[in-house]
């Protein structure tokens, strides 16, 4: 910054003093922009006097060292910019090498960016793979380690340390980049966990055969949460409505349980039957801690002979991903009034 006010300095100064001797406003600039530069194409008007040469001459010293100055400075920003660019993925490589049980984010647009919020905030360390450069950027300024490379590239994934991570998360938009991540993690590491987002409902499958563990579906749960708030406000604002209750889902996670809203559909295997009969069918499975009737009634810690009608809308607390058992049990035949996820 310095350099270039002492520049404007000399090259104003010089121009007011050509002027001032006679020349022209356009003759002062070019005779003072040629000198300053060193280009050297010859001189505008003779330089004959000494008034002429004492300008010439203050101008050549003056403006040939201000330009070596800025040119060093900006060679030396070029070169710290390219250092610092070097050590910097140098430094970030070493830190992802030395990873281990660590989770890898494929993907960072709205939903890799608040997946990675989490685990920042949950203590996890993870690594992300991203393909744009501003999505990059982003990250990096966010502190996270985020390699740009393409998470479909077996290579990149190597790099990223699928060997040694614990889970990796593709959270693409594209349900045939995410079936293709899958198949390439799943054939480098055979007992890597891997939970998969699908667009469309029917990329849950294939999903599932290229051997992802868990599929999230987010328009679908999005879909869920507004019909669970629509047709059962209290339970709704029960469960999801304070930090308590949402502190509470947090430890049931840590202890693989999961907290969920299903409604019994019609003509489906659990009507008509009682709450214990359910739970035993189930194996384990989950258990019913309330059931919100169609008529408004609410029931909180419903007993084992409570018998499970049409619409009800049921809280589960299951061990981990119950969906195939829940879906048996309150489905009717593989159409289900509200596809249940694990949340």
């Amino acid at each position: 910054m310095l350099g270039l006010v002492y520049m404007t300095v000399v090259m104003a100064t010089a121009t007011a003093a050509y002027h001032w001797a006679g020349w022209s406003f356009g003759d002062a600039v070019y005779m003072v922009i040629m000198t300053v530069y060193t280009v050297g194409y010859g001189e505008v008007h003779p330089v004959d006097t000494a008034l002429l040469r004492g300008i010439t001459i203050t101008t050549i010293v003056l403006g040939c060292t201000g330009m070596i100055y800025l040119t060093g400075g900006l060679v030396q920003f070029i070169t710290l910019n390219q250092l610092n660019q070097l050590f910097g993925t140098k430094r970030m490589h070493q830190q992802i090498d030395r990873l281990r049980d660590h989770v890898i984010v494929c993907g960072f647009g709205r939903i890799g960016m608040m997946l990675a919020q989490g685990l920042q905030a949950g203590g996890a360390a993870f690594v992300i793979l991203e393909q744009s450069p501003d999505a990059v950027a982003m990250a990096h300024e966010l502190g996270y380690l985020c390699l740009q490379a393409d998470a479909t590239d077996e290579t990149a994934l190597r790099v990223a340390g699928v060997q040694y991570a614990r889970v990796l998360a593709t959270v693409l938009s594209n349900d045939a980049a995410n079936v293709f991540i899958t198949l390439s993690a799943r054939g480098l590491a055979p007992d890597l966990e891997i939970i998969s987002r699908g667009e469309l409902p029917s990329t849950e499958s294939k999903l599932l055969r290229a051997g992802a563990n868990k599929v999230v579906l987010p328009t679908h749960i999005g879909a869920e949460r507004i019909a669970e708030m629509i047709l059962y406000q209290e339970t709704a604002r029960f469960i999801r409505g304070s930090d308590r209750m949402r502190d509470f889902e947090k430890v049931l996670l840590s202890l693989g349980l999961d907290l969920q809203v299903v409604t019994a559909a019609p003509k489906s295997a659990a009507i008509g039957k009682s709450i214990e009969v359910i739970e035993q069918q189930a194996h384990g499975a989950f258990f019913i801690v309330q059931i919100d009737r169609q008529d408004g009634q609410t029931l909180t810690r419903p007993g084992p002979a409570t018998i499970i009608e049409d619409g009800d809308g049921l809280v589960l607390v299951s061990r981990g991903n119950q969906a195939r058992a829940i879906a048996a049990l309150f489905e009717t035949g593989n159409k289900a009034a509200f596809r249940v996820s694990a949340r």
